[in-house]
C-alpha cells in the first residue's frame, strides 16, 4: 500500500487537467483532482465555447443583410440579449455535466475547493488535506488588469458572459484576441463599440499583414478603433462610465471591458514556500516534460505561458499522463501550433509569421493574395480576405499561413498538418484546388509577393 492518499494529484480542473486525470486513471494510478469553480475551466465555463456561441450570434445582423442580395426578403430583425445568455447557459451546463461524467467515469476522485501545498507532497482543499505521490498543477490563467483610478467599475472577459443586459455603449480595452473577438460580438449584436489600444495595430505577435487587414476590417465593420490610445482613469456616472483618456479625451459609455491580457493563475497556492521556480509574472517554469524545479511535481496549460491554447493544454497534460504513468517518453513539441481568432472576420495561423520567420529562418519567400470573397460578390459587403504563405527558400518548405477571412480557422486545420508534416511549395503547387473556394487560393499562388535574404 503506498503512504500516499493519491498517486497523483491535480490542482485544477480545466481542460488540461482533467485530460491529465483520465489519461492517469487509465493507466492505472489513483487519481484525484480539485477544482474550486465549476468542472471544465476557462475554456468551457468563461472561454472558448461560450465566446465562440456569442461570436455565431453576433453574425446574424450581417447574414440577414447579406441575404438581401441573394433574392431574400426579410422583415425587421428582433435580437434579445437575455435569450442568448440564457441558451449559452443551458449550453455551459450541459457541457460542465459531461466533464463532471468524465471524471466519474474514470475513477477520478473530485474534491470542490482551491488547493494550496502545505509541502511538496501534501496539498489542502478547505479543511481537507491529501498527499500525492505526483502533483500536476493545471490552475491556468485569469485576467490582467492596470491599476487606474477607478478600474474597479470596469469588467472583464470573466464578467462579460453574465451581464444581465447588452450595454447601448460599450468600450473594449486592448488589442488582442480576447478585446477583437469582443468587439466584433457587442458590435455585432447592436452596440456602439470603440476599441481602444495603445499600440498602432491590433493583434500584437500575430503577422504584419494580419494585424493591417483585421484593424481596416474592425473600422469598415463600424468599430471605433482608437490606436496609440490609453485611458487614464474610469469615472461612475448616474448615466453611465466616464472614461478619461491620457491625452485628456473624454469618452461616455454604458460598460468598459478590459482584454490586456491574462496572467497565470498561482496566488495562494504556495509555490515559492516550497521551493518550486516561479517567474516574476507567475509562470510555472517546466521543461520538455511539464516537470518543474522539483522533480515530482509538473504544470501544464496557462499557468506554465508556453503556449496558452486549450488543445496545446489537452496535448500537455495527455503527454504528461503518458510519460509518467503509461511507460511512454512524450516530450512536448510546441513548434507549429495553430490557431485562431474569432474576430470578424476571423484568423488563421500557423507557424512563422514573415517577420519571425526574417529572423529565425533565414532567406525566405512570401506568397500573398488578397480578394473579394466569393459570397460578397452578391452580397455586396465591402469585406475582403486576406492569404498568406511563408516560405523558406533553400528548402522550400512552407513554414508559415496566414488567413483572415471567412473561414480561416476550419481552412487553417487541415493545412496546419501538411505545414507541421514539412510539406515544400512545390507539393502545394502540385495539388489540385477545389474550384470554387477561398481555400484553393492556396495552392495556385506562384510568384511571390516579396522576397528577404
Amino acid at each position: 500500500m503506498s503512504e500516499y492518499d493519491f498517486d497523483l494529484f491535480i490542482i485544477g480542473a480545466g481542460s488540461g487537467g482533467v485530460r491529465a486525470a483520465r489519461i492517469a486513471a487509465s493507466h492505472g494510478a489513483r487519481v484525484g483532482i480539485c477544482e474550486e469553480s465549476r468542472v471544465g475551466g476557462t475554456c468551457v465555463i468563461r472561454g472558448c465555447v461560450p465566446k465562440k456561441l456569442l461570436v455565431y450570434a453576433s453574425h446574424f445582423a450581417e447574414d440577414f443583410e447579406d441575404a438581401r442580395g441573394f433574392g431574400w426578403e426579410t422583415g425587421e430583425p428582433r435580437f434579445s440579449w437575455p435569450d442568448l445568455i440564457r441558451a449559452k447557459d443551458r449550453e455551459i451546463d450541459r457541457l460542465n455535466r459531461v466533464y463532471l461524467g468524465l471524471l466519474s467515469g474514470s475513477g477520478v476522485e473530485l474534491i470542490n475547493g482551491r488547493g494550496a501545498f502545505i509541502d511538496p507532497h501534501t496539498v489542502q482543499i478547505g479543511e481537507r488535506t491529501v498527499t500525492a505521490e505526483s502533483i500536476l498543477i493545471a490552475t491556468g490563467g485569469t485576467p490582467w488588469v492596470p491599476e487606474i483610478p477607478g478600474i474597479e467599475h470596469a469588467i472583464t472577459s470573466n464578467e462579460a458572459f453574465d451581464l444581465a443586459e447588452l450595454p447601448g455603449r460599450v468600450a473594449i480595452v486592448g488589442g488582442g484576441f480576447i478585446a477583437c473577438e469582443f468587439a466584433g460580438i457587442f458590435n455585432g449584436l447592436g452596440a456602439d463599440v470603440t476599441q481602444v489600444y495603445r499600440g498602432d495595430a491590433v493583434l500584437r505577435g500575430f503577422d504584419q499583414d494580419v494585424r493591417r487587414v483585421v484593424s481596416e476590417e474592425l473600422v469598415k465593420k463600424g468599430i471605433d478603433l482608437k490606436l496609440e490610445s490609453d485611458i487614464a482613469r474610469i469615472d461612475k456616472q448616474e448615466s453611465g462610465l466616464t472614461l478619461t483618456f491620457k491625452d485628456g479625451e473624454t469618452l461616455d459609455v454604458d460598460q468598459v471591458m478590459y482584454a490586456t491580457g491574462r496572467v497565470p493563475l498561482v496566488r495562494d497556492l504556495g509555490l515559492r514556500d516550497i521551493g518550486l521556480e516561479v517567474r516574476a509574472d507567475g509562470r510555472v517554469v517546466v521543461d520538455d516534460f511539464s516537470q518543474t524545479s522539483i522533480e515530482h511535481i509538473y504544470a501544464v496549460g496557462d499557468v506554465t505561458s508556453r503556449v496558452n491554447l486549450t488543445p496545446v493544454a489537452l496535448y500537455e497534460g495527455h503527454s504528461f499522463a503518458d510519460t509518467v504513468f503509461g511507460g511512454k517518453t512524450r516530450p512536448v513539441n510546441h513548434e507549429y501550433v495553430p490557431s485562431a481568432v474569432f474576430s470578424q472576420p476571423p484568423v488563421g495561423t500557423v507557424g512563422y509569421s514573415e517577420e519571425e520567420a526574417i529572423t529565425h529562418i533565414g532567406p525566405i519567400d512570401v506568397y500573398l493574395s488578397e480578394f473579394r470573397p466569393m459570397k460578397h460578390t452578391l452580397s455586396g459587403r465591402d469585406e475582403k480576405t486576406m492569404m498568406k504563405l511563408i516560405v523558406e527558400r533553400e528548402s522550400q518548405k512552407v513554414v508559415g499561413i496566414h488567413i483572415v477571412g471567412l473561414d480561416a480557422p476550419e481552412i487553417v486545420q487541415g493545412f496546419a498538418v501538411a505545414v507541421k508534416s514539412g510539406l515544400t511549395k512545390e507539393r502545394f503547387d502540385c495539388t489540385i484546388g477545389i474550384h470554387p473556394t477561398a481555400a484553393e487560393e492556396l495552392v495556385t499562388m506562384r510568384s511571390p509577393a516579396r522576397s528577404h535574404g
